[in-house]
């Protein structure tokens, strides 16, 4: 009888569902920018999309915004929230835009598993748009970070510019 009962009590123990085995859902999550899959759709380009509300990644070297070092300010291409400034910018030799830090306060983080192993995955704090990942390998003469993101979520303004209303 006490096996049965130990056995009754590991079998409820490993088949309850913890939250901790819930896949993270984003799109349930409330930003301040906040629109349905078909509003992004109509508003993102096809890559836009893919990248920003599916968290697709652009092919390296593809983005022209990889090689813009002018002074300006790179913004959500999908709701102009301003994430990062040229100045914190270098060439990471990847062919993705990267940079040593965000704008504090703009850029949300969370882990991505993806891949089999977990990496720290950025989004976009106003409207949760995927961005990219940071990862430990930057300039040790700033932050030692490299937050290396799609070109294609990035839109860039000029220093000088008005930046666009967050919409």
């Amino acid at each position: 009888m006490k096996k049965i009962t130990l056995l009754l009590a590991a079998i409820t123990l490993f088949s309850c569902k913890s939250p901790a085995q819930e896949k993270k859902d984003t799109a349930k999550e409330t930003y301040k920018v906040s629109k349905t899959e078909a509003q992004w759709k109509a508003e993102l380009s096809e890559m836009e999309y893919y990248v920003l509300r599916e968290e697709g990644t652009e092919r390296a070297g593809s983005s022209p915004l990889d090689k813009i070092y002018d002074p300006g300010t790179f913004i959500c291409a999908a709701c102009n929230t301003p994430l990062f400034e040229s100045e914190h910018k270098f060439d990471s030799g990847t062919g993705w835009p990267s940079f040593d830090r965000p704008i504090e306060g703009n850029v949300a983080f969370g882990s991505d598993t993806k891949l089999g192993y977990s990496r720290e995955e950025e989004h976009c704090a106003t409207c949760g748009g995927h961005l990219g990942h940071v990862f430990n390998d930057g300039p040790r003469e700033t932050t030692g970070k490299r937050h290396c993101i799609n070109g294609v979520s990035l839109n860039f303004i000029p220093k000088g510019e008005k930046l666009p209303a967050i919409e």
